[in-house]
């Protein structure tokens, strides 16, 4: 498999090599050793999560407190969807700036962002389901979101806010500057102090 960086720092694609005959298709969509080499540390798996959705839905942008945040390792079992990166940390010399990778059954990509990155999803085909392999557990009281149409973010969705299904939480989201005096948004540097340390454990 290909790893390959991102404009954001702590964001990468995965792109698996597909072997295929007359059966189907093989590959391998995540491979520590490859993962480990590339991002400099293995990944801590403690929670996998799926989601299914209908054509136009729009999950996020979603982050955690940080640390220790929440990585997250994602690809695309069926269907086809926008996976959307966000850098929401203060004083990143990226804040604010996003990247989109289309995944989905053809190239079979997988994405990977790490602590303190913002995140989203928007399903272009019914039936869309999406894979999360995540380094910390879901936590309520450490999860916040960032309105995803926010217009100083600036994302380019494949639908208009009117053409697209949020949650409630999602279309009550604070935009990015109200999140940042509010106090919500994590911190770059310790952000990637926090990451340092798992490079040395």
């Amino acid at each position: 498999m290909d790893i390959s960086p991102l404009s954001i720092d702590g964001a990468w694609v995965i792109t698996p090599k597909q072997f295929g005959d007359s059966r189907g298709v093989f590959l391998e969509w995540f491979k520590e050793a490859a993962f480990t080499e590339a991002v400099g540390h293995p990944l801590n798996l403690a929670q996998a999560n799926c989601s299914v959705s209908a054509r136009g839905t729009v999950r996020g942008i979603h982050f955690a407190d940080a640390p220790p945040s929440q990585a997250k390792y994602v690809t695309c079992m069926n269907g086809a969807f926008l996976d959307v990166i966000v850098d929401i940390r203060v004083g990143s010399p990226t804040f604010g700036q996003w990247e989109t990778v289309l995944l989905d059954t053809v190239d079979r990509r997988a994405v990977y962002l790490e602590e303190g990155l913002g995140h989203g999803i928007a399903a272009l085909v019914d039936g869309t389901t999406a894979i999360y392999l995540c380094s910390e557990p879901y936590a309520p009281a450490r999860e916040h979101e960032v309105y995803p149409f926010d217009p100083e973010i600036g994302i380019a969705w494949p639908f208009d806010l009117g053409e697209c299904s949020l949650s409630a939480k999602d279309d009550a989201a604070p935009t990015l500057a109200e999140a940042a005096d509010a106090g919500l948004l994590p911190d770059y540097a310790v952000c990637k102090e926090y990451i340092a340390s798992l490079r040395s454990r």
